[in-house]
């Protein structure tokens, strides 16, 4: 039986190229996967999901209006679909999660979401609020803080590197802009509105 799935981490623990790994798996078995990403997101181009490390694939662009099951039953209807695999999914809605389940529940086709769980302040995301409420599996991706912690916060960086944790909770951008740190580093860092003296702790 198909499942829903939420990979989540802090940014950099690799989860495009996760996800670029298990769309290859299922193509190499002559399976045909979906891939989506938000359109807010265009670092690495329009249409497709990069990682760090220079993999990529074609993508489907999705916003807030898009309809996700639709899209997806008509997609399987024409040639059927083995894998459906959302990039950056703490963009999506309440209403794309639950259309997502569907997919799983109703076309029998398993759904991997791989995204952030939290915000530069430590809020869920809308989309992995209603992923982490309603997923079959959960599965942390690891990365590390700079002291050897695992990394579970991110920080927002101002354009002098300092940290601050104030403004839209969107703001899209790359390690110019964000750093991922241990739960302890990250209140260090907004007390002293500062990296330097806890980066060497």
């Amino acid at each position: 039986m198909a499942q829903l799935y939420f990979y989540y981490s802090a940014m950099n623990a690799g989860k495009s190229t996760a996800l670029l790994q298990s769309s290859y798996n299922y193509q190499e078995r002559g399976m045909r996967t979906l891939v989506y990403t938000a359109e807010i997101d265009n670092r690495f181009g329009s249409g497709k999901v990069s990682s760090r490390i220079g993999l990529s694939s074609p993508a489907k662009l999705y916003n807030e209006s898009t309809q996700l099951f639709d899209d997806i039953r008509d997609e399987h209807n024409r040639d059927a679909v083995h894998c459906v695999l959302v990039d950056e999914c703490q963009f999506l809605t309440r209403d794309q999660v639950l259309a997502l389940s569907d997919v799983v529940d109703e076309l029998d086709i398993p759904v991997l979401c791989y995204g952030l769980r939290t915000d530069f302040q430590g809020e869920l995301f809308g989309g992995s609020q209603y992923l982490l409420a309603w997923s079959d599996k959960l599965v942390e991706l690891k990365t590390i803080c700079f002291c050897g912690r695992k990394a579970s916060m991110v920080l927002r960086l101002d354009q002098e590197g300092r940290p601050y944790n104030q403004g839209a909770q969107v703001v899209i951008g790359g390690n110019e802009r964000y750093v991922s740190v241990c739960r302890k580093h990250y209140k260090e860092a907004l007390q002293k509105g500062t990296l330097e003296g806890i980066q060497s702790v």
